[in-house]
């Protein structure tokens, strides 16, 4: 079978949403070390090689949404697409207290083909899906409750986002209007790293856009993701009503 680095999901669907995932899988191409990074099991399993539940969320999401969905089928640690080409974090050899053994040697050669093979075919098919008029891009991930050595987290959720917080702002007023929610305003990270995917895609265009962080263990299963997408779907619409774009 022929290996494919990005999916898209519902292509004719009208809704003005982009829905993308980044971290989607955490595949490894059979070209790159023989499909296999050298790291345990569990470490692939866990959020250094994907975003756990995100692809799940936003293909629910697609269709409640009636929008179409963009992942990728690589892992973060085979090259990140959610990094600009001359990010130094692009191709990672240590992450969350791992070392990743088929990256430690890896050579700008190396970086390149895994960019040619995957990074570079994940962007064309976002860009050629953003220039459908009046896309909004939603960028779906997820985060661990907790780093290795570091505090827990207290947010279920959070919203990212730069200079463009046209709905941010309004998606943000109404997920904290929820009694149970903790909802981080750019946490767990910092909503802008120039040259990622939204940068690129969003900021840089003038395109509206924001990016939604969801815990991990509250989507690791099906009924998880589903739940949270019925969520969310009422709740970013009347955000972007809110909104006026």
């Amino acid at each position: 079978m022929t290996y494919t680095p990005v999916f898209t999901f519902g292509e004719d669907r009208p809704g003005r949403w982009l829905i993308t995932c980044d971290h989607a899988t955490n595949v490894v191409p059979p070209d790159v070390n023989g499909g296999d990074l050298g790291l345990p099991r569990e470490d692939m399993e866990r959020h250094i090689a994907y975003d756990v539940g995100a692809l799940g969320v936003s293909r629910h999401l697609g269709e409640l949404l009636d929008a179409p969905v963009i992942a990728s089928n690589f892992s973060r640690l085979v090259i990140d697409p959610n990094r600009g080409e001359d990010d130094p974090t692009l191709l990672m050899k240590l992450y969350d207290g791992s070392v990743i053994p088929a990256n430690r040697h890896a050579d700008a050669a190396e970086r390149e083909r895994r960019m040619e093979m995957c990074h570079r075919p994940y962007h064309r098919e976002l860009a050629r899906l953003m220039a459908r008029p009046g896309s909004i891009l939603l960028s779906m991930h997820s985060f661990t409750r907790q780093l290795r050595g570091r505090e827990p987290r207290p947010w279920q959720i959070g919203v990212l986002y730069a200079s463009d917080d046209r709905l941010a702002q309004p998606l943000m007023a109404l997920l904290r209007a929820e009694p149970d929610l903790c909802v981080g305003d750019n946490e767990p990270y910092s909503g802008h790293l120039p040259g990622d995917a939204v940068d690129r895609h969003a900021i840089l265009p003038g395109r509206p856009n924001v990016l939604v962080e969801l815990r991990n263990d509250l989507i690791a299963d099906d009924a998880g993701q589903k739940a949270w997408a019925a969520r969310l779907a009422p709740i970013l619409t009347s955000a972007l009503a809110a909104s006026g774009l």
